[in-house]
């Protein structure tokens, strides 16, 4: 039941995110300015929203296995954290190809990307230092430590236009700067892109827990022997 819970959050996702590519492709007029690339913020915004939320759910559960050592709590760490990366490379990407088509540069060393750029940085070496730590309470508790130094970096992101001198867009969304048509295909373009990054989530959890599973039965079958 729980399984088919899961792919029906992710079909609807995708409906709802094939339905929305029709109004944003089809409907909604170019930008004054930018044109047709403009159509790229549909997808880059909700991205970086969708990475940070993930992170900030791998930071509580971080803070729960430092506190309570659940494992669970760990496991839900290290599946966010993995589609939050998978979000945080599309928001670099779609932000590289906005900019090669405004800036006339595939990159630069503004410090909104930057400071994303370390952010995925931070998070890929929480995923590679996962499997080289053999010992699950280790590895736990070194995974959750550096997921809750890489969050640090969030802040520093989200907050990077209003500290220093930037290239980057202003903050669109809280200036009010989108028509209510734009503002409103972005909304259901990031719940349809969240639904299917929870389904993700989901999955990878479950993998998880299968992968846990396989570790102790061979960790028994060692002693045993």
């Amino acid at each position: 039941m729980r399984e088919k819970a899961i792919y029906i959050l992710g079909l609807l996702g995708a409906i709802a995110l094939v339905a929305n590519m029709y109004n944003i492709f089809l409907v909604l007029p170019d930008e004054a300015n930018q044109g047709a690339i403009y159509r790229i913020i549909f997808f880059h915004v909700p991205a970086a929203i969708i990475a940070f939320t993930f992170f900030f759910v791998a930071l509580i559960c971080s803070v729960a296995f430092l506190a309570f050592k659940t494992f669970k709590a760990d496991a839900i760490a290290v599946a966010a954290t993995e589609v939050g990366v998978m979000f945080a490379t599309i928001n670099l990407v779609t932000g590289s190809i906005w900019g090669r088509n405004i800036w006339g540069i595939w990159w630069t060393w503004d410090y909104r990307i930057t400071s994303m750029f370390v952010c995925v940085l931070l998070y890929l070496g929480y995923l590679i230092m996962r499997p080289a730590i053999t010992e699950p309470t280790q590895r736990a508790t070194l995974a959750a430590v550096l997921s809750i130094f890489a969050f640090a970096d969030v802040p520093i992101v989200w907050f990077s236009i209003r500290w220093w001198r930037t290239q980057h867009p202003g903050p669109v969304l809280e200036t009010g700067g989108l028509p209510h048509n734009m503002a409103m295909a972005l909304l259901y373009n990031f719940l349809a892109l969240l639904a299917i990054g929870t389904a993700l989530v989901l999955v990878r959890l479950r993998s998880e827990h299968v992968q846990r599973e396989i570790e102790s039965l061979r960790r028994l079958a060692l002693v045993e022997a």
